[in-house]
C-alpha cells in the first residue's frame, strides 16, 4: 500500500493514546522516558527474543536453547509454544538464566472465555504481561466485519485482564496491511480497540506487507509497546538487521518517542544460518545498529 500522511492521524485521538499508555505505566512496566534513554542519551529499552526464531532447537533442548539465549545478551524471551512444559518450570528456567519473560504469542481460543482464567493463571507464573495474539484471519467473504468483531473481543479482553496487570495485543503478518474496503485490518483493528490493546507491529512483515512501518508507529502513538524487530530487503532475502531496507534509525527513534515500546524483541526467520546462529548474529548486529555502528 502507499505510505499515507499521518498527519491527521496525531489527532486528538492519538493524543489520548499517547496519554492512556503513559496512564498505564504501571501495567507496562519501565518507568519513563529517562530510564529507558539514560543518563548519557543511550537507548535504554531492553531486548527480547522471540523463541520461535529458534523452535527446532527449543523443541530438541528448551533448557540448553534458553541458556544459550542468555548467554548471548538477550534480556528476555518471548514464548511462542511451551514444549510440553509447566509454567513453575518454564518461570525456573527463566529465573536460573537471568531472563524475564517479555510476551507470550498466545492463540485467541486461549484468550476465550472458557480458557481465559488458565491462560492467566499460566503466565501469572511465568511472570509475563503481554498477551499477544499472532495470527487472525477474519472470512474473506466479510473481512471488515470480521475485524471490528475481533475488535470488540480485544476490547473485552483488555478489562478482563486489566485486574491482574497484563495487556493484550496483536502482531502483525504481512496480510494484516491488505486493503478491506479502503483501509487495512491493522487500521480497523487500530482504530478500533482501546489505547492499552497492544498492536505488536512487526518491522519485516509490515514492509514485506507494503506497508511502511514508520507510518505505524506515528499513526497509533503508545500502542507499540513491544515491538518485532526484524529486516526486509527487496533484493537479499539473506538480509539481516542493518542490512536491507528498513530505516532503522527512524523506528528506534519513533519507539523511544512515540511508540510507547518497553520491548525490543528480535525476531529472525531467515534460513542463511543456522537459527541459533542467526539469532546470534543478530543480536550483534541490532546492537550496532543502536550505537550507530551499521
Amino acid at each position: 500500500m502507499d505510505a499515507q500522511s499521518t498527519n491527521s492521524h496525531l489527532s486528538r485521538r492519538g493524543f489520548l493514546a499517547t496519554s492512556a499508555s503513559v496512564a498505564a505505566a504501571g501495567i507496562m512496566g519501565a518507568g519513563c522516558m529517562d530510564e529507558l534513554m539514560g543518563k548519557t542519551g543511550k537507548d535504554k529499552i531492553p531486548v527480547g527474543l522471540q523463541l520461535y526464531s529458534v523452535r527446532a532447537d527449543c523443541a530438541k533442548d528448551l533448557p540448553g536453547t534458553v541458556a544459550k539465549v542468555a548467554k548471548m545478551g538477550y534480556q528476555g524471551v518471548e514464548f511462542a509454544g511451551y514444549y510440553d512444559y509447566k509454567a513453575k518450570d518454564l518461570r525456573k528456567l527463566l529465573d536460573d538464566n537471568g531472563l524475564v519473560c517479555c510476551g507470550t504469542h498466545t492463540a485467541m481460543d486461549t484468550l476465550s472465555d472458557a480458557n481465559l482464567a488458565a491462560t492467566i493463571e499460566f503466565n501469572q507464573t511465568i511472570g509475563n504481561k503481554y498477551l499477544i495474539v499472532p495470527w487472525l484471519q477474519p472470512d474473506e467473504s466479510n473481512p471488515k466485519q470480521g475485524w471490528l468483531k475481533y475488535a470488540e473481543r480485544f476490547n473485552v479482553l483488555a478489562e478482563k485482564v486489566k485486574p491482574h496487570g497484563m495487556l493484550v495485543g496483536y502482531h502483525n503478518h504481512a496480510h494484516d496491511f491488505a486493503a478491506v474496503e479502503g483501509t487495512t485490518g491493522w487500521d480497523l483493528l487500530a482504530g478500533n480497540t482501546k489505547p492499552e490493546v497492544i498492536m505488536q507491529i512487526d518491522t519485516g512483515n509490515a514492509l514485506s506487507g507494503g506497508a511502511d512501518p514508520l507510518v505505524y508507529l506515528k499513526r497509533y502513538p503508545g500502542r507499540s509497546v513491544t515491538v518485532h524487530i526484524k529486516e526486509f530487503s527487496k533484493t537479499d532475502k539473506s538480509a539481516l538487521i542493518g542490512e536491507g531496507d528498513i530505516d532503522w534509525d527512524q523506528v528506534l527513534m519513533l519507539c523511544r518517542t512515540v511508540g510507547g515500546t518497553q520491548w525490543y524483541i528480535i525476531e529472525e526467520e531467515k534460513d542463511a544460518y543456522p537459527p541459533i546462529e542467526g539469532v546470534e548474529l543478530s543480536l550483534k548486529k541490532f546492537q550496532e545498529v543502536r550505537a550507530g555502528k551499521a
